[in-house]
């Protein structure tokens, strides 16, 4: 059988369970960081120490730390996330390893959650108390299998964001999936919002553009402004809208992404309202929408002002060859002019060409004249030449005018 290269890894990636069964009780520790290029083999050094041997380019690796913690390692394309599963009453001392061990990991952090699974509602509501969630904001609510989770989306003291699951009787197989899925929305989620401070900061620089543009577009209908320094501002404007976009172009398209990967786990996880708590589509809708349109309207109002400097380019284009055919037009016209002028000059100097060869022709025939009277004293030298006058610049004017005929009958080289 020839297989293709990549079959096998394709298959793997199917099946590939990247977290192991959740048992209740459990603590899980995952981070997420954005991971330079240049920082990934530095990463991959890191958790070899931890017992992971990960080849360069693999995006997937699993080890066990002090033959007690498990660690789960994912590589992302914009970074890189680590889960480590502690199980209950495993050392201190060894708890302080996996978390010095994970904070050596190169990146920046970006979201950092300490999951608390206990087995049913009991144990919860035993150990809700003491998560230090703020209760007015806490979100709750329950899977169709009968997970229950709660959480207030927020830091606490040790930089982590505290979620509490309860695993009831669901299967361990289940209720990891569904713990990864609930990671991996608010995991999502904050990729995607990782564009918000970048469109909040260009507004006030995309207000400035559009009333530049506003400037630009009523100079551009002022016959007395200057071509080259209309260009000069618009190719200012072109050049900072496209460093802007240069800039926040990657991360726009980035948070589209996020956000439908957001929605299609929330759609997933299906979660159903827990009185008394906020509901966790409520909480999305609410908080991470409105962020995720205002980029996506920032993306918009970007393009628009792209394609209103380019319509306004091209105003200026027309302007600008209307100009140059006006004066080309203005050129020919001139020419035109002086073309006739020269013909006319042309045609006084043919005029007086002819009275001047005429005088040295009838001179000749004079001295003609002069020398047959010489012979015959009947020849009368003054009627003779003035009757070859007429004759004269008969055939002179003839002349000019064919050979004039001849030569502009020649083809040009």
């Amino acid at each position: 059988m020839r297989e293709h290269s990549l079959r096998r890894t394709i298959i793997d990636e199917m099946h590939l369970r990247r977290w192991p069964a959740l048992v209740a009780p459990l603590s899980v520790w995952q981070v997420l960081r954005t991971v330079d290029q240049s920082e990934r083999a530095g990463e991959l050094e890191i958790l070899a120490h931890g017992g992971a041997q990960v080849q360069a380019g693999e995006r997937h690796a699993f080890g066990r730390i002090a033959n007690v913690v498990e660690f789960a390692w994912e590589r992302h394309t914009e970074g890189s996330s680590i889960a480590a599963f502690v199980p209950e009453g495993a050392p201190a001392d060894v708890v302080d390893t996996v978390l010095d061990w994970i904070d050596a990991l190169p990146g920046m952090v970006v979201r950092a959650t300490h999951i608390t699974l206990v087995k049913d509602p009991a144990h919860a509501e035993a150990v809700l108390g003491g998560m230090g969630f703020t209760l007015p904001e806490t979100v709750s609510g329950r899977t169709s299998e009968g997970i229950q989770f709660w959480s207030d989306f927020r830091l606490h003291t040790e930089g982590f964001g505290r979620l509490l699951v309860s695993a009831g009787s669901v299967d361990p197989v289940t209720v990891s999936r569904r713990v990864q899925q609930l990671q991996e929305l608010g995991n999502y989620r904050n990729m995607a919002l990782l564009g918000l401070p970048q469109a909040r900061a260009q507004w006030p620089q995309l207000d400035a553009i559009e009333a530049r543009l506003r400037e630009f577009a009523e100079s551009v209908s002022d016959p007395k402004s200057h071509d080259d320094e209309l260009l000069e501002k618009v190719a200012s404007i072109s050049f900072e809208l496209a460093t802007l976009s240069n800039a926040i172009g990657y991360r726009l398209d980035a948070t589209k992404a996020y956000s439908s990967l957001v929605t299609e786990r929330l759609d997933d996880l299906a979660p159903i309202p827990v009185k008394n708590f906020q509901s966790l589509s409520d909480f999305t809708r609410r908080r991470f929408l409105p962020a995720e349109r205002t980029c996506a309207a920032h993306g918009a109002r970007l393009e628009k002002l792209t394609l209103r400097a380019a319509d306004l380019t091209a105003l200026l284009r027309a302007r600008i060859e209307t100009r140059i055919e006006s004066q080309n037009a203005e050129l020919l016209l001139s020419m035109e002019r002086r073309a006739t002028e020269q013909l006319r000059l042309q045609q006084v100097v043919e005029g007086l060409s002819i009275v001047a060869i005429s005088y040295y022709a009838v001179g000749l025939v004079a001295y003609a004249a002069k020398a047959l009277s010489r012979y015959d004293r009947s020849i009368d030298v003054e009627l003779v030449t003035g009757v070859s006058i007429p004759f004269v610049l008969v055939a002179i004017w003839f002349a000019m005018r064919t050979a004039r005929k001849v030569l502009l009958a020649k083809p040009s080289d």
